[in-house]
This record gives structure tokens, C-alpha cells and sequence, in this order.
């Protein structure tokens, strides 16, 4: 059963960073659009270059989207994880230690979720595997996409 369960993970993986990266695309777009309910649910935008709010629905709409799309996962999941830990510290911790007593939980989520991404890469389904495919038929060295075995 583990041999079958690792044959899978590439493709667990892709669509994990799949889910992944279109929840955090979709909170930015919310937030700079007022898509889907707008910022904090009121229909609403956020200002235009207000700190941290509109730089961080910036973030999460272009991270978001590469690791959606799986280009540069690793590079954008690390961006994307940073402006998380930052959003959990600067923003929810203020209000108490624990994320289910501080309304961070979300923030911890994405943060782990995109620093998994960093470590694992892309999984199967994403555009660096294009990429590294055609770098490997040009003659240099592609990045290893090979499931994890412990």
C-alpha cells in the first residue's frame, strides 16, 4: 500500500498547491476587486498602496496565482508563506497567543501550507515541470521532481 501511496504524491501534491494557490488568489482578488464578498466580507476594497493591507492582497494575488499555476512555485510559496507569518505576528498575536483565540488560524494555515510548497515544489499539474522538461531537453540540469521516500 505505501508503494501505491507514493506513486500518488506528485499528484496529491499538484493538487494541493492546485486548492491551495486559488484560495489565496481568491482573498487577494476579494480584497483589491471586492469580488466574492470584497475585503473582511463588506463588499469593499482596500485602499491603494495602504500598508499592510494592500501590499499583502497584492502578495496574494501574483503568489497565489504562480503557485495556482505552478511557475516558480518554490520562490512565490516562500513569499507568500513570509507575508503570512508576518500577518499572524504583526496582526492577530497582538490580540492573544493562540490562533483559535486571535482569529489567525487562517494566516498559520497558509503559512505552513506554502512553506510545505517550498520544500516539496510543484507536484505533478504545474507549469515548472514544462519548464524544467524542456531545460532537460536543451541539455541542462532540470530540477528533481521525484516524490519524496523516506
Amino acid at each position: 500500500m505505501s508503494a501505491r501511496l507514493n506513486s500518488a504524491q506528485p499528484y496529491a501534491l499538484g493538487a494541493f498547491r492546485i486548492v491551495v494557490g486559488l484560495l489565496f488568489t481568491v482573498h487577494g482578488a476579494a480584497s483589491l476587486f471586492g469580488v466574492l464578498g470584497g475585503a473582511a466580507g463588506t463588499g469593499g476594497t482596500i485602499p491603494a498602496g495602504t500598508w499592510p493591507g494592500w501590499y499583502a492582497a497584492v502578495i496574494q494575488l501574483v503568489a497565489g496565482a504562480l503557485v495556482l499555476l505552478g511557475l516558480g512555485t518554490r520562490g512565490a510559496a516562500l513569499i507568500a508563506s513570509g507575508s503570512m507569518a508576518y500577518a499572524y505576528f504583526d496582526v492577530h498575536q497582538r490580540a492573544a497567543l493562540w490562533p483559535i483565540q486571535n482569529g489567525g488560524e487562517l494566516s498559520v494555515l497558509f503559512c505552513w501550507a506554502f512553506l510545505l510548497l517550498v520544500f516539496t515544489g510543484s507536484g505533478a499539474f504545474g507549469l515548472d515541470r514544462l519548464v524544467g522538461r524542456r531545460t532537460a531537453a536543451d541539455g541542462e540540469p532540470a530540477a528533481e521532481q521525484a516524490p519524496l521516500t523516506v
